[in-house]
C-alpha cells in the first residue's frame, strides 16, 4: 500500500525524550520477564508474555516516530486514521495499567509510613501483592521486584508522550500547510549561565531532598515530620523563584509590542490543551489540601507548611501555562527575517539618531532602492548609506546602531531581552524536570501526611491523589518538554 506523505517541518517531536524512555521501557519489560521466570511456578504464561509483546511493539512504534512523526499523510486517509487513533488509545490503555501498577506499590508504602505518623485507625491490612511461592535466588527476585517500580515512572512517561505524538499524527491527516508557517529552530546555549547555574543547582538540591525523605520518612514519627518539613521548605522556595521568573517573562511579552501568530497548528494548541488539562491533577490535590487544613480539627505542625505549598502550587502553574502559552505563540525573529529580505537603507546625516519616526513606514522594499537606469537619491545634509547584514546578531547590531530611539522597535532594543528570555526558559526547564523527580520517585506529602485522610476519608482521599498524581507528574515533563521548545524560539 503506497502511502503519500508531506513533511511537516514544525510539530511536537520530542524524538530524543521517546527514545530515551523507550529504552528505559524495554529494560523494565527484561526486569519483567526475570521476575517472570523466578515466579513462573504460580504465575500465568501471560505475565511472561506480556513483557516480551510490549517490548516489540515499542520497538515498531518507536522507529515509526522516528520516521513519520513530522509527515502528513495524504493518501488513504480514512483507513490512517483508524490505525493511528487506534495507537493512541492502545497507548493510553498502556498507562492506565502502569499507574494501576505503580499506584499498587505506592498505596503499600503509604500504608506503612502512616503507621509511623500515628495514623494506623485508618490503615488498611498491607498487601505486598507477592506471588504465593517461593523464588530463587531470592536476593535477586527483590532487587528485581524493587527495580520494576522505581523504572514505572519512565515508562508512564512513554505511553502517554506516545500517545501525544501520534494524536497530533492524528491531527495532521489531509492538513494543509502553508509554507510560511515553518519555523527552524536552533539550540544556542551562550548567555544563559546564570539560568542554567540557578537550575543546576534546584536539580542538586532535589536530589538531595529526595534522597533525605525517603530514608527518614516511615523510620520514625520525628523523622517523618521532619522530612515533611523539609520537602515543604524546599518546595515552597523553589516555587517563589519560579513564579517570580514566569512573573518576568511575562512582563517582557507584556512591554514587548510583537504581535502573536493566531495561525492553526494541532501541535500548538495541543500543547496549550495539555499545559491547562494535567496542571488540574496538581490544582485538584492542592484546593483538596487547603480545605483540609482549614477544615481539620487537630493539625500537625508540618501542615502549616502544606497550606503555603499548595497555594504556590496553584499560583506557580497558573503563571508558567501563561508564560509557556504566550511564548508558542510568538515570532521573535518575525521581523528579522522582513530585514533579511531588504536592502536596509538608512540616511546618514552625522547622527543617526536624528531619523524621524516615521522611518518605519517609508523605508523601501529591496526593489526600490536602486531600480536600473535611476542613480542613489541623496539625503539632504547627508549620505545615503546601503547596508545588507548577515547573521542574526550582525543585523541586529546594524539595525539597532542606524536607528533611532524613536523609530526603535521595542522587543529589538539590544540582545539583553532574548538573553533574558533564554534565561528564565533555561531555568524554568531546569526546575521542571526537578519537580517531576520527587512524585516519580516516591516522594509525595500528599500522601504521607496523612491529614487529608483524617478530614476526606482513607479511600475518597486515596482515589483522588492517585486519579490526579499521574496526570500532576506528566504535567512536569511536557512543561519542561515545552519550555525547551520555547528556548529554542528565543
Amino acid at each position: 500500500m503506497l502511502i503519500s506523505f508531506k513533511p511537516l517541518k514544525k510539530t511536537f517531536t520530542p524524538i530524543g525524550s521517546i527514545t530515551l524512555f523507550a529504552v528505559i521501557t524495554i529494560i523494565l519489560g527484561c526486569l519483567k520477564i526475570g521476575y517472570f521466570v523466578g515466579f513462573s511456578e504460580c504465575l500465568s504464561a501471560t505475565e511472561g508474555v506480556f513483557p516480551v509483546t510490549h517490548a516489540v511493539h515499542t520497538l515498531l512504534q518507536v522507529y515509526f516516530l522516528w520516521g513519520h512523526a513530522k509527515d502528513i499523510i495524504q493518501s488513504f486517509k480514512t483507513l490512517e486514521r483508524f490505525g493511528v487513533i487506534h495507537s493512541v488509545f492502545t497507548n493510553l490503555l498502556l498507562w492506565a495499567n502502569s499507574v494501576l501498577n505503580e499506584s499498587k506499590h505506592q498505596l503499600n508504602e503509604h500504608k506503612e509510613r502512616l503507621i509511623t505518623l500515628g495514623f494506623g485507625n485508618i490503615t488498611i491490612v498491607l498487601d505486598d501483592h507477592t506471588p504465593p511461592c517461593n523464588c530463587t535466588p531470592p536476593t535477586l527476585c527483590s532487587a528485581i521486584s524493587h527495580g520494576i517500580y522505581y523504572l514505572y515512572p519512565f515508562n508512564i512517561e512513554y505511553q502517554i508522550l506516545a500517545s501525544t505524538m501520534l494524536y497530533v499524527l492524528w491531527k495532521n491527516i489531509g492538513r494543509k500547510v502553508d509554507s510560511h508557517q515553518h519555523q527552524k529552530m536552533q539550540f544556542r546555549s551562550h548567555g544563559v549561565m546564570l539560568g542554567s547555574v540557578l537550575g543546576l543547582t534546584a536539580l542538586a538540591a532535589t536530589i538531595g531532598v529526595v534522597v533525605v525523605y525517603l530514608i527518614w520518612i516511615g523510620r520514625s514519627k520525628t523523622r517523618s515530620e521532619s522530612a515533611l518539613i523539609m520537602f515543604y521548605l524546599y518546595a515552597i522556595i523553589l516555587l517563589m523563584l519560579m513564579g517570580a521568573a514566569g512573573l518576568a517573562g511575562i512582563r517582557i511579552y507584556r512591554l514587548d509590542e510583537q504581535s502573536l501568530d493566531e495561525s492553526k497548528n494541532p501541535a500548538r494548541k495541543l500543547d496549550a490543551d495539555l499545559l491547562v488539562g494535567t496542571a488540574s491533577g496538581s490544582w485538584l490535590i492542592s484546593w483538596g489540601s487547603i480545605l483540609a487544613i482549614l477544615c481539620a480539627e487537630s493539625r500537625p505542625p508540618y501542615t502549616w507548611y502544606n497550606l503555603p505549598y499548595s497555594i504556590l502550587v496553584v499560583v506557580e502553574k497558573y503563571i508558567q501555562n501563561l508564560f509557556i502559552i504566550e511564548s508558542i505563540h510568538r515570532e521573535p525573529e518575525k521581523l528579522s527575517k522582513d530585514i533579511r529580505t531588504l536592502q536596509v537603507v538608512t540616511v546618514c546625516n552625522g547622527n543617526a539618531t536624528s531619523l524621524p519616526s516615521s522611518c518605519f513606514e517609508s523605508r523601501p522594499a529591496a526593489g526600490d532602492v536602486a531600480p536600473q537606469g535611476s542613480e542613489m537619491p541623496h539625503a539632504a545634509n547627508g549620505n545615503m548609506c546601503l547596508r545588507e547584514v548577515g547573521s542574526k546578531e550582525e543585523e541586529e547590531k546594524s539595525w539597532e546602531g542606524s536607528l533611532g530611539p524613536a523609530c526603535h522597535p521595542h522587543f529589538l532594543q539590544g540582545n539583553a531581552q532574548r538573553r533574558v528570555l533564554r534565561n528564565i526558559a533555561a531555568f524554568l526547564f531546569l526546575c521542571n524536570i526537578s519537580l517531576w523527580i520527587p512524585p516519580a520517585f516516591g516522594c509525595r506529602p500528599e500522601y504521607d501526611n496523612g491529614l487529608e485522610e483524617i478530614v476526606f476519608g482513607f479511600e475518597p482521599w486515596i482515589i483522588v491523589v492517585n486519579l490526579a498524581m499521574p496526570f500532576s507528574i506528566f504535567y512536569r515533563m511536557h512543561a519542561a518538554a515545552s519550555l525547551f521548545e520555547v528556548y529554542c524560539k528565543i
